[in-house]
Parts: structure tokens; C-alpha cells; sequence
């Protein structure tokens, strides 16, 4: 497929709105994924084309977070390899995955996410006594949310924010930060094996990979700037919205018992 230039600019547009938003809250995906499928790429190109931008936004956020010394290195890197690894494996695993159980059960995570962000009452910018070490959060936590990455995907940023603020009791930014890292290299490991495939439309990605590091710079420095006052709602919105997404899905099961129990 040949994009028309007016279709690439509109989408290099879509990424830099979406990279902004990802920065700070995740879930620029929704943003994405949908204007890629619009200009009509198949489902496979567009989520394929979808990690590259991805991948770049994450990258360039966590640059971003990085040189405002956000990132505890020592800490992160064995997190985000973990994630990496654990998303290759994801990816490789998909066809042996009950994504019935995943479409059901990941909205309900989503909305319980968003209703601990909305309502925990210390949650701010500073850090408080962690529930769990680094090394066994990079060897538990990490690598089952980077596997569901690699299998699923959708929310992935929302549960690495949840994770770095009750189980390493990180303050709300830097929570964020290191949510950027982990999700950089679980993206970058499942664009790895997508770029293997031959389905990352190139032309298309890298203009929105354009238009994600310009919005990832731009969200990281809104996200530093206010904190918890943007971030906090942000997080709430985005859970909610993905969720909301996932359930208005027709193939949804539980959208499909729904509809069942009020027909019946």
C-alpha cells in the first residue's frame, strides 16, 4: 500500500497528539490504531505500524524523563528488559492465548485502575514506603505485563503506572517515567518480531514515528510541569476510555452476555 501525502500528514498529525497523551497517561493507541485502520491498512499493517510510532513516542519520552533525572537506572533497566523479553514472548505466544478471557477480563481491570487513581488519597508526586522490591518486581510484575503486551496489549501502560505506585510506591511522575521505559521496550521487542514478518507499513510508521517523538516531548515536559494535577485525571480518563473501548466491541463476550441477558 502507497499512502497519499495528504493521508501521511494527517496521520504524522493523529501520532503527535497521540504521543503527547501517551507520554503522560498512556493509551495513545486509541488514538492511533483506529486513524491507521481509517486509511486503510489491514489490521495486522495497522497494529504492526502501530508499535513503530509506538515504540518511537515511548522511546523519546523516556529520553525525555531521563534527562530530567526521573529515571533510576540501576532499578529500571532490569524492568524494562524483563518487559522486552516477555513481550517477544507474548507476540510468539498469541495463537495459544484465550483472548476471550483477555477482552473480558482487562476491562474490568482498566475501570478498577481508574477508580484507584480517582479515589487514593496519597497519591502525588512524592514517594512513599514500597510494597516490593525492584529485582522481584522486574522478575513477577514486569514480564506478566510485558507478555500481555506481546498477547493483547491495550491498557499495558495503565498497569506499569499502578504497579510503580503501589508496589515500588513511586510519586506519580516518576511512576510515569519508568512506565515509559517499560513500555519502550515491550514495544520495541514486539515491533521486533513484526518488522520480522514484513507487516510495518515503513513509509507510514516513520512519519508518525516523526509525530510521536515530537508529541512525547512535548507531553513529558507537561507531565513534569503540572504532575499529579494532569497526570491523576489523565490516567482515570484513559482507563475508562479503553475500557469503554474494549466493551463496545461486538466481539466482545461479555458485551455478547450482556446483550443476551437483556434480550432474554
Amino acid at each position: 500500500m502507497t499512502a497519499p501525502l495528504e493521508t501521511i500528514a494527517s496521520l504524522f498529525g493523529v501520532a503527535l497528539v497521540a504521543g503527547a497523551v501517551d507520554a503522560i497517561a498512556g493509551g495513545g493507541g486509541l488514538l492511533t490504531v483506529p486513524a491507521l485502520l481509517l486509511a486503510g491498512l489491514d489490521p495486522v499493517a495497522a497494529i504492526a505500524t502501530n508499535k513503530l510510532q509506538g515504540a518511537a513516542g515511548t522511546v523519546s519520552a523516556s529520553i525525555a524523563f531521563a534527562r530530567r533525572g526521573l529515571i533510576a537506572w540501576r532499578a529500571a533497566a532490569p524492568i524494562a528488559l524483563a518487559a522486552a523479553l516477555a513481550s517477544v514472548a507474548g507476540a510468539l505466544s498469541v495463537t495459544h492465548v484465550a483472548r476471550a478471557a483477555l477482552e473480558v477480563a482487562v476491562p474490568v481491570a482498566l475501570v478498577a485502575i481508574a477508580l484507584y487513581f480517582a479515589t487514593a488519597r496519597r497519591l502525588g508526586e512524592a514517594d512513599v514506603r514500597a510494597r516490593m522490591r525492584p529485582l522481584p518486581f522486574a522478575l513477577l510484575v514486569a514480564p506478566a505485563i510485558g507478555f500481555y503486551d506481546g498477547v493483547f496489549g491495550p491498557g499495558a501502560g495503565s498497569f506499569y503506572a499502578i504497579g510503580f505506585v503501589s508496589l515500588l510506591g513511586l510519586g506519580i511522575v516518576r511512576a510515569t517515567a519508568q512506565t515509559k521505559l517499560a513500555n519502550a521496550a515491550s514495544n520495541l521487542g514486539s515491533l521486533a518480531l513484526y518488522a520480522a514478518t514484513g507487516a510495518v507499513l515503513w513509509p507510514v510508521g516513520l512519519a508518525m514515528a516523526a509525530g510521536a517523538i515530537l508529541g512525547a516531548q512535548i507531553g513529558s515536559a507537561l507531565a513534569v510541569r503540572l504532575g499529579a494535577r494532569l497526570i491523576r485525571p489523565l490516567l482515570v480518563a484513559i482507563s475508562c476510555a479503553m475500557a469503554l473501548r474494549l466493551l463496545l466491541d461486538p466481539a466482545n463476550p461479555l458485551r455478547r452476555a450482556v446483550a443476551g441477558w437483556w434480550g432474554g
